[in-house]
């Protein structure tokens, strides 16, 4: 693989104190830079910036993929294997809810990868998975 550049994204949340604990007790996600309406994060690596909104009903869209309800949209890490398994021990450790329990998806084809989705308390959905051989992230 080649060296990868961090991204940024920046997502609403409805409760930045609520969600900036969160990120920062849950997730393990260092803390940068703030100020009254967003937070930076260290997310992996990656800037993750959580951005003051005031809260939409608007409902989660999910397609279907493997036969589980994905939500639609939805961002996370593809972290190395071992580091899933101790990760989604420690998210179970602290009882997050998860949307997908961590499981094996497309078990014996190609990208056969350990995922799991669990949502912020804004409700953003977030996706982490690895793969046991990482050259499968992008085969066909």
């Amino acid at each position: 693989m080649q060296n990868i550049s961090p991204f940024h994204i920046a997502i609403p949340v409805h409760n930045l104190n609520e969600c900036r604990i969160f990120y920062k007790d849950v997730l393990n996600c260092e803390e940068g830079r703030s100020s009254e309406h967003w937070v930076d994060f260290n997310f992996f690596g990656h800037q993750l910036v959580i951005h003051y909104k005031a809260k939409s009903d608007v409902e989660t869209h999910t397609n279907a993929v493997d036969g589980k309800s994905v939500p639609v949209p939805h961002y996370g890490v593809v972290l190395p294997w071992d580091a899933f398994q101790e990760f989604s021990k420690m998210l179970t450790q602290k009882g997050v809810k998860f949307i997908i329990e961590p499981y094996i998806r497309f078990e014996g084809l190609i990208g056969e990868q350990a995922t799991m989705f669990f949502l912020d308390p804004a409700g953003n959905a977030l996706e982490f998975k690895a793969f046991k051989d990482i050259t499968q992230l992008f085969a066909k």
